[in-house]
């Protein structure tokens, strides 16, 4: 079975693959002072809470991480605790995506990954749309090239940044409120963060489209995205686990057929 990795900013997301059919996943946060042994340990449990065996079922590992520490980290679990080296996606890595922007190191992991998983699903063009620490949007051609994207301040980083900026302002529950217009402080935020950033979304993955041609398939995928989607008129598929599907096929482009 295959163990596959996303470590982002804020949640790390794992799944366990057996063949094609993913089997499982789990959510944990990221928290960059975990060691190898620490991380060994929570993936041990969350195997045996589904009657998995971590030391004799996993055979291969897949890592998408924008936290250069945890990889690291990751690196020397897998190598201590299953023997073998794990598929980091990065630079010599085989993704099938050409990278057309102006350096190439500089994507982030799990942008690319998600392009891989998009293309497999859906023909170019496409756009993903990552709602996570950033809420991201990723172009891809009809010729599976990754032309770039945008990058927006996540959703979570916002509305934590309006309750510490403003006095008589307080974390909210990220749900859809009764009307647009608040009747109170907290529906007059939930407005603001629900149809604001589904008014950012239509709005900039519109402005993408006009660029790309004015077709293409939107992909929404990431924690946050069933928070906002469903006020979103631009979306056409929902899929959270984009990054895993994308991260098992880059194994297999990068690991010898047996």
């Amino acid at each position: 079975m295959l163990l596959t990795i996303d470590v982002g900013n804020t949640q790390t997301v794992m799944g366990v693959f057996r063949g094609e059919e993913l089997i499982q996943h789990w959510r944990v946060s990221t928290e960059h002072e975990r060691t190898a042994d620490e991380l060994a340990l929570i993936i041990q449990g969350f195997l045996l809470l589904e009657g998995m065996s971590f030391s004799r079922e996993i055979t291969g590992v897949a890592i998408s991480s924008v936290v250069p520490r945890v990889t690291q980290t990751l690196r020397e679990m897998t190598t201590r605790y299953f023997h073998f080296d794990p598929v980091v996606v990065g630079p010599g890595i085989k993704t099938g995506v050409p990278i057309l922007i102006d350096n190439p190191r500089e994507v982030g992991a799990d942008r690319i990954t998600n392009a891989v998983g998009a293309l497999h699903l859906y023909e170019g063009p496409i756009v993903v749309v990552d709602f996570g620490t950033a809420t991201t949007f990723d172009a891809i051609s009809a010729k599976g090239e990754y032309l770039g994207g945008a990058i927006a301040p996540g959703i979570e980083v916002s509305t934590a940044a309006l309750a510490g900026a403003g006095a008589q302002l307080r974390s909210i529950e990220l749900i859809r409120p009764r009307s647009v217009i608040g009747k109170s402080t907290v529906e007059s935020l939930q407005s603001g963060v629900i149809f604001g950033f589904a008014g950012q979304v239509d709005g900039l993955v519109g402005r993408i489209i006009d660029e790309m041609g004015g077709k293409a398939e939107v992909v929404a995928t990431g924690g946050l995205a069933p928070a906002v989607i469903s006020e979103c008129t631009c979306i056409d598929h929902h899929e959270p686990w984009l990054t895993l599907l994308g991260l098992r096929l880059i194994f297999e482009r990068n690991t010898p057929a047996t």
